[in-house]
């Protein structure tokens, strides 16, 4: 089987696994207890938070450990403002969008900037707004997670703070953590992450959040996570975090390259006269969004299933939905949207795998057009 869909979750790393296992055997220990297990144990959560913080540069941020990049969204959103007006862009993910939503529905202020053609957020009409109306809170993705267009996060919010500090400037990261090259700016108050796009379990997230910044718990218990978001830890979890990201950052560069060449590869040999490019230059290697016009784009996902090779259709979170949102947004017609899928590549992915691939693909779409012609 070949599988194209690592922005909807990727393989748990056997390797992480293992290393990981001795938190279930014999360090199973409740981390709040006050126990020499228990201390260890809480010991071991603090190293995951302190090389996942070292990776991004993060001297400036905390880290909570969540369920989800879902849960690390909703707390950015829900919980770091409390009044206000909500600034974000039509082409973030469900967990981000659709926040949004329930807050204009509860008779908050909410703003959607438009989105450019690839999928990344329109700069221009974003800072117009900002200098010329009341905001309190932004949100805008790091690397869209259809499009794969990667919105630069620490310029936007240096941008945004220097037209108003007091501004809250969140970015959800999940698709750009371990996969690129970035530090994170202390003019950055909130960035969201997740295990289980970078071969580690799902289950796990964390928010990185800026010292001294006041967030509210999401989730009331008994005050783990330094009261903000409560839960016995996923220890488990959290390790395997931890051992996938540095599997990830350790060979961050070279991965990205690789990468780069599969996705160049498809780009260059897939039938222009079939398909539509629509992820841009200005695009992570890892996502490549095509559409193949006249054709539905469920049924070339299937078509090929049928011959072992997985992609997605958009975001997996917004599956249920005729056409994507996001693509929507960036101002594409009805031929474009039904036809969309999206390949989204793993380091464990190889350029024979693409070179097999996208015959396939490009077969199945001519036999699709014949049919329907």
């Amino acid at each position: 089987m070949i599988y194209y869909d690592n922005s909807a979750t990727t393989k748990p790393n056997s390797d992480c696994l293992k290393r990981a296992n001795k938190f279930n055997d014999e360090l199973f220990y409740n981390p709040s207890t006050l126990y020499h297990g228990g201390l260890s144990v809480k010991e071991e959560i603090n190293k995951s938070k302190e090389y996942i913080l070292r990776c991004l540069g993060a001297l400036n941020h905390e880290i909570t450990f969540t369920s989800c990049g879902t849960e690390s969204n909703n707390t950015a959103i829900f919980c770091a403002v409390k009044r206000g007006v909500f600034l974000t862009d039509n082409g973030e993910h469900a967990s981000v969008y659709n926040c949004f939503l329930t807050l204009k529905q509860k008779g908050f202020e909410t703003v959607f900037i438009d989105l450019n053609n690839d999928g990344s957020v329109n700069t221009q009409k974003l800072f117009d707004y900002v200098r010329n109306n009341r905001v309190d809170f932004i949100s805008i993705v790091h690397v869209n997670n259809e499009t794969g267009a990667i919105n630069d996060v620490n310029y936007i919010a240096k941008v945004i703070k220097s037209i108003n500090k007091n501004i809250i400037f969140h970015a959800d990261g999940v698709q750009a953590f371990a996969k690129l090259p970035y530090k994170l700016s202390n003019d950055i108050d909130l960035y969201s992450v997740s295990a289980h796009k970078i071969n580690g379990l799902k289950g796990t997230g964390a928010l990185i959040r800026r010292k001294g910044l006041n967030v509210s718990p999401l989730i009331i218990g008994g005050g783990q996570e330094n009261n903000i978001r409560s839960g016995t830890e996923n220890v488990f979890g959290i390790k395997v975090f931890e051992y996938a990201t540095e599997l990830h950052y350790s060979l961050l560069r070279e991965n990205y390259e690789k990468v780069k060449k599969i996705k160049d590869f498809f780009i260059e040999n897939i039938d222009k006269n079939l398909f539509t490019v629509i992820s841009g230059d200005n695009s992570i290697p890892y996502i490549l969004s095509l559409s193949a016009k006249g054709l539905k784009g469920e049924v070339i996902m299937h078509s090929l299933e049928m011959k072992d090779i997985i992609v997605g259709n958009g975001s997996a979170c917004s599956s249920k939905h005729k056409n994507s949102r996001v693509i929507t947004a960036c101002g594409y017609g009805e031929d474009v949207l039904s036809g969309v899928i999206r390949l989204s590549f793993g380091i464990e992915n190889t350029l024979d795998e693409a070179k097999y691939a996208v015959n396939i693909l490009n077969e199945t779409a001519k036999k699709l057009k014949g049919i329907m012609g």
